[in-house]
């Protein structure tokens, strides 16, 4: 299955292994889906006068409640039987967006979201099920964004390499983002910043910039960085670089290192972080201040150092021979 050419899908798949004929065993490492003739596709039901969506998107109130669809369709050549639950969502280590494993308990918008009928749908090669859900807000719900999506899985049990029963648990999820009312905030913050730079005896070097984000606002965000590096007076060093950062969490972090090249060593240099904020929910729309941090750090010009140092050794030496008799 490939996520990116199915728009609304989210693909996570967990292995999940046990020595034992066993219980339910717990999630280890992700895996991609759609493996061993395995293929579905999980997404928003159509609605009259609705156009087509990616995510099950939602502004709603404390209190308020919403029912929907979700459409899940059997793309392989061969019935499929899938349990069909909803969780929260989070950050990787690397921004991803990714949802909680089964054996952990959805305590955030997974939560307020209850599938109707049964809980195992079995759907016939190239067939669709719509399936309903309820998303209920509760009454004590904090404002700003809440993430997570309706999950169809599938479960099958094989041997592994060592004779051992192992359950294998491929997911696909369409996302679903909820935001509730309230006093909304968009902040993010640096929480580190670092710098580690070559010193070459010649010519430029690089400068890795390293830096953690973690969203401390209450609604998701995306940011445009820029990096960059000044010498003295505030002079350019290199070019800048510049990303573009995924959608971060309300709560989550990560961190980026970024390359700056052609820095020449100059005596005290400055790295910039410059980030604009954007709101998920409109990015081509700033949504904070920007956030400018530095680090400095001393970089030793070696070849001028060489050259004022041959310099005045060659002073030295004139000046010898002018005051021999």
């Amino acid at each position: 299955m490939n996520p990116s050419r199915a728009g609304a899908l989210l693909a996570a798949a967990v292995l999940a292994v046990s020595a034992a004929p066993a219980p339910a065993a717990r999630a280890a490492a992700p895996a991609p889906s759609g493996g061993g003739g395995f293929a579905w596709s999980v997404k928003p039901s159509g609605a009259a006068g609705q156009s087509r969506r990616d995510f099950f998107v939602y502004t709603l109130s404390p209190g308020q409640r919403v029912r929907d669809k979700v459409t899940i369709t059997n793309l392989s050549g061969r019935p499929l039987t899938f349990r069909v639950y909803a969780t929260d969502a989070f950050n990787t280590a690397d921004g991803s967006f990714a949802l909680l494993t089964a054996d952990r308990r959805a305590a955030d918008v997974g939560a307020w979201i209850s599938v109707a009928g049964a809980p195992a749908r079995t759907v016939k090669p190239g067939g669709s099920v719509a399936v309903p859900f309820t998303l209920t807000v509760p009454d004590g719900a904090t404002p700003g964004d809440h993430s997570g999506g309706v999950i169809a899985a599938v479960t099958e049990q094989t041997t592994g390499a060592r004779g051992q029963r192992v359950n294998v648990d491929r997911r696909v999820a369409a996302r679903v983002y909820a935001r509730v009312n309230g006093a909304l905030s968009s902040a993010l913050r640096v929480e580190s910043l670092k710098v580690a730079a070559a010193n070459p005896p010649l010519g430029s070097g690089g400068a890795d910039v390293t830096y953690r984000l973690r969203n401390v606002g209450n609604v998701r965000l995306t940011a445009s960085a820029r990096v960059g590096v000044t010498g003295p007076f505030g002079v350019g060093l290199g070019g800048d670089t510049t990303r573009k950062v995924p959608e971060l969490l309300p709560g989550n972090a990560y961190t980026f290192t970024d390359r700056v090249r052609g820095v020449l060593p100059a005596g005290p240099l400055t790295a910039t972080l410059k980030l604009t904020p954007h709101d998920s929910m409109d990015a081509t729309a700033s949504t904070a201040r920007p956030i400018v941090r530095t680090a400095g750090w001393w970089a030793t010009p070696w070849a001028a150092v060489a050259a004022v140092l041959a310099l005045l050794a060659a002073l030295f030496l004139l000046r010898r021979r002018r005051t021999r008799p």
